[in-house]
């Protein structure tokens, strides 16, 4: 009898460990229990933590909370401005209410997907090419909201919906290599331009106080010399500007006048030909006075040439030229015919 009770009451207490056990759940932190009863739904939702449900009657279904990550599938489409892309994109969601997810659609998972590569493909067919490129956030928000209008019933909300890559034919990439390529050589050309402009009134400026002060222009032509210089160049190519010599015309008005007199006494101190002597060496006697003047001088007034304005000089030196006089040329014999000298022969 005794024997028999201990039994029994091993078997009571293994049947109590097996229903617990078949009865225990554990719920973690990021999940939600939805229990079926008999194939009904629950009111209440079980927390995380440990809870039990009626073995064999009651069925449990874990819901995740955590934010999902889906990739959206490259969806090829042709752009409101008639270029075909390829766009793939990135999904982020998560259950807010475990019930509705489980209820009212078969795969939440699945549906999400497709309507994201739905709304995806309607998104490209509405945009150009330039608000896929460059206007992305905008369009990341009209597709966030094409997504989350049907999924809000399921109990899952769209947290962000993100355009990854836009892919386009290589001709496309092309032509927009050289648009921007081309672009920037407009920009170049008009920051160049503008530059010239900036250089050219400060050169206008600097002209313009170089004027006043004629010295500042030598002493610019000065340190372009040097500049050249330290090149270390074996020729150099110096202009000498015409400006530079009028500022030394006036620097040194009393030398100039000094050259003049000197040209004019030594003309009129050349001796005149003798009489037996050949026009020829009269001539070859003028050169040679005439290269006698020390260099730098001007040369002889010719009759009737204007006068010349010499800076403090008042009366115009008197140059006497040197005579010459033209001979005409002996003729040479001509040359009797052929048939008079015949002629002349002895026979």
């Amino acid at each position: 009898m005794v024997e028999e009770l201990v039994i029994a009451v091993i078997a009571a207490v293994c049947a109590c460990g097996l229903y617990a056990m078949a009865a225990a759940r554990v719920v973690r932190q990021y999940e939600r229990g939805v229990v079926f009863r008999l194939g009904r739904l629950q009111e209440g939702i079980r927390g995380p933590g440990f809870t039990t449900i009626l073995p064999f009657v009651d069925k449990l279904h874990k819901v995740n909370l955590q934010i999902v990550t889906m990739p959206v599938p490259a969806q090829d489409g042709i752009t409101r401005d008639n270029v075909t892309v390829r766009v793939d994109a990135v999904i982020y969601f998560k259950v807010v209410d475990a019930a509705e997810a489980l209820v009212r659609v078969e795969d939440y998972r699945f549906a999400v997907s497709q309507m994201a590569q739905t709304s995806l493909r309607s998104i490209i067919g509405k945009s150009d090419l330039d608000d896929l490129l460059s206007n992305r956030e905008k369009l990341n928000q009209g597709l966030e909201l094409m997504i989350d209008s049907p999924a809000i019933g399921w109990g899952v909300q769209i947290d962000r919906v993100e355009i990854k890559d836009v892919s386009l034919p290589e001709t496309m990439k092309r032509s927009m290599a050289r648009q921007a390529e081309a672009d920037r050589e407009r920009r170049a050309r008009v920051i160049n331009a503008d530059a010239e402009l900036q250089a050219s009134k400060k050169l206008a400026e600097a002209a313009k106080e170089m004027s006043g002060q004629p010295a500042a222009l030598q002493l610019r032509l000065l340190q372009t010399v040097v500049a050249v210089a330290a090149e270390k160049n074996s020729t150099l190519v110096l202009p000498f500007p015409v400006e530079l010599l009028r500022f030394l015309e006036r620097a040194t008005p009393a030398e100039a006048v000094q050259a003049v007199q000197a040209v004019s006494g030594a003309v009129q101190a050349a001796p005149s030909p003798p009489a037996d002597q050949s026009p020829a060496a009269a001539a070859t006697d003028g050169a040679d006075a005439a290269d006698a003047v020390e260099p730098g001088a001007p040369d002889a007034v010719e009759p009737g040439a204007p006068d010349l304005a010499v800076p403090g000089l008042t009366t115009r030196p008197k140059v006497s030229s040197v005579p010459t006089t033209s001979s005409p040329m002996p003729a040479p014999p001509l040359e009797e015919e052929p048939q008079k000298r015949q002629d002349a022969q002895p026979v």
